[in-house]
């Protein structure tokens, strides 16, 4: 990670966003060093909740073994495969053996989702979280994770755009609220002009965020090129002083 990268980020989030929460990062290793391991949870425990301790400035690292979620393990790359009545599970159920979430209308939508689910190799046995101003040299993050207020994420998005000319800075594609953190912005930071991922519309994980809490994910090279904007761009104006006024 470049160190003045990180604290050129820090001053201008503190300068621009009044201080608001300071986001994550992830990465994947091999070895976490002196990364806590997270314990091996309850079968269906959603990450999403688990984060609030990283939140809090509590890094942490997970294998495929304490991910207690199938849908993690298959979007952070550590599975090929998800529950053998996926598709019913996500639609409309089996009436005295699976109840279905209803999110998507048919089995078959759901079958023909998943095929186009690609798998992130994710050349590491650890996923780690950890908030952005722990960051030390030797870390290697792929994506910069917000939790916001509408308020603050009025003001990633716009950034987001400044520099471009087609206005599609950011997507919110449909998933889970663990896609929305890594499955997504690990395949656009591949991208030659990576985009962010506006996320946490996932019912399911709604009760593990504040009520008033999305996420913007933005893959860190990228996020590089906004805050180099930050001082031209329309967060130096009566505009946005009035926003982060209330922030």
């Amino acid at each position: 990670m470049n160190l003045q990268f990180r604290d050129d980020f820090l001053k201008k989030w503190k300068k621009y966003f009044n201080g608001a929460e300071c986001p994550l990062v992830f990465y994947f290793a091999e070895d976490p060093g002196n990364i806590p391991r997270a314990g091996i949870t309850n079968d269906g425990s959603c990450i999403i909740g688990e984060l609030a301790l990283v939140r809090k400035g509590k890094p942490r690292a997970w294998n495929v073994n304490s991910l207690g979620c199938g849908g993690s393990r298959r979007y952070f790359g550590y599975t090929s495969g998800m529950r053998s009545d996926f598709e019913y599970f996500l639609s409309y159920g089996i009436e005295g053996k699976v109840e279905g979430e209803r999110y998507i209308r048919t089995p078959e939508m759901v079958r023909e989702i998943m095929q186009a689910v690609k798998c992130i190799p994710n050349g590491g046995k650890y996923i780690i979280f950890k908030r952005f101003d722990q960051l030390v040299l030797t870390d290697e993050p792929v994506a910069a994770i917000f939790f916001v207020t509408p308020d603050v994420l009025s003001g990633l998005f716009t950034l987001a755009n400044f520099d471009r000319v087609d206005g599609l800075g950011v997507i919110a594609p449909f998933g889970s609220g663990c896609a929305s953190i890594v499955y997504h912005p690990w395949f656009e930071n591949e991208k030659e002009n990576p985009r962010a991922i506006l996320g946490m519309f996932d019912v399911s994980a709604r009760p593990c965020v504040q009520k008033d809490r999305l996420t913007f994910a933005v893959p860190v090279k990228r996020l590089e090129q906004m805050v180099s904007c930050m001082d031209e761009s329309f967060l130096i104006t009566g505009s946005w002083k009035k926003v982060r006024n209330r922030l």
